[in-house]
């Protein structure tokens, strides 16, 4: 890995940890139609809150296109509907 790929590994991984790490999930559902409505989307992601306020949304990419799946564990997955 090149030194700028490093730093750029670095400056997202450290964002992450600040926005997710030692937080808790007070909530978890599905986006409502108003919410769809307003992101312009199709694909219904699940959603989360946290306990500083943070609301979290699954996005298909990192342009906020559409609605998009949580993969976890081994094989689970959380779809869009």
């Amino acid at each position: 890995m090149t030194e700028l790929k490093s730093k750029i590994l670095k400056q997202w991984t450290d964002k992450a940890k600040k926005v997710l790490q030692g937080k808790t999930i007070t909530e978890v559902r599905y986006l409502n139609d108003k919410e769809m409505e307003m992101m312009g989307w199709y694909k219904r992601p699940v959603c989360f809150f946290l306990n500083d306020g943070t609301i979290c949304v699954l996005s298909c990419d990192d342009e906020g296109n559409n609605g998009g799946v949580l993969f976890y564990g081994k094989d689970g997955v959380l779809p869009t509907l």
